[in-house]
Parts: C-alpha cells; structure tokens; sequence
C-alpha cells in the first residue's frame, strides 16, 4: 500500500510511472476512496495528487455540490463534493478527508478538479477479468458514472468514469471557475 505521501510526489505524467514501474498493458492501476461506508475508485492516470483536506475558498452561485475553489501552487482549482454530486448528504470532514485532485476533459482542454473524499485507501491493480460491467439498476448513484465494478477480495468496487461524473454543463461551470493554462 503506498502512503498519500508516496502518491503526491508520483511524477506528474503518470503514464510514465506506470510504464517505469513495468506493469502488463491489461492491469489497470485505481486509487480507492471512501464515501460514507462505500469504496471508490479512479484510475491512476487521472489522478495529479492527493492533497490534505484545508481551508476552501465559497464561490456564490455554484451549484450545491461545489464546495468552492483553492489555491495550488498559484492555480484556482474547483473543488466538488462527490457525496453531494451522488445525491447524497454532505458529510463532516474528518482527519482523515482529503482533496484528490484530478484531471477531466473539457471544452477549454484538460481541467485540474479537486473532489473530497472521507478517506484515501490504496492503490490496486484490477485485472480486466475482474471488472464487471456497470450494473443497469440498484446502485445508490447514476450508473452513467461507473465505468464498471471492480471485484477485490470478494467485494465490489465502484470504479468511477471521471469524465462523466459532471455532466457537460456542470464541466463548464467548473472549467469556468479556473482558467487553464497554455499548454
């Protein structure tokens, strides 16, 4: 299990380090989360960071699961609730919440997005054969999110689609919170 430390200094391409680190094409690598008493994931190569969980900035007129925006490293990042986005109450923050800053696609390009979590779990590699396809009913959430359902230890993960978290519309509410850099 590697610490959030470890994560956040991964260097910035993580396609880099998952090839340096000499895995099979078929292993897919995820980041696992807690919300509530469910177990997340995303995909490493969307991941920039992990971040502690400190003081956020409100913007008026955001919808309500935007918690507001900070500032990293001279950069306004949005930062969304997931709990929220998933319908779900806003839950208190812990010691144990962070931020994981994310990358999404946007109609400005690629858009840096920090989402709350209650707690960073682990990195895991999922072998394709072990991910089922999203369920079409009976999830807590909307299963346009999920890009299927991972079996780890004779449980279910929930391996989230970052690009179809937010619909469009709430991309470009986000992506118009922060400008994106030149590339």
């Amino acid at each position: 299990m590697q610490s959030t430390t470890q994560l956040a200094t991964q260097p910035r391409n993580a396609a880099a380090a998952v090839a340096a680190a000499g895995l099979a094409a078929d292993q897919q690598q995820y980041l696992t989360f807690v919300l509530g008493e469910e177990m997340f994931a995303i995909g490493i190569l969307s991941i920039r960071e992990i971040i502690e969980y400190g003081h956020l900035t409100d913007v008026p007129m955001t919808p309500p699961f935007i918690r507001g925006v900070i500032n990293l490293r001279g950069a306004v990042v949005p930062v969304i609730d997931l709990a929220v986005r998933f319908g779900r109450t806003a839950r208190e923050t812990t010691k144990r919440s962070c931020i994981v800053i994310i990358e999404i696609d946007s109609d400005k390009g690629r858009q840096e997005m920090g989402i709350v979590v209650d707690a960073v779990s682990e990195v895991l590699e999922i072998p394709p054969l072990e991910i089922e396809p999203p369920p079409e009913f009976g999830t807590r959430i909307r299963t346009d999110f999920i890009s299927g359902m991972g079996k780890v230890n004779g449980s279910f993960v929930v391996l989230l689609d970052v690009n179809r978290v937010l619909s469009l519309e709430e991309v470009a509410v986000v992506a118009a919170m922060s400008p994106v850099p030149d590339a």
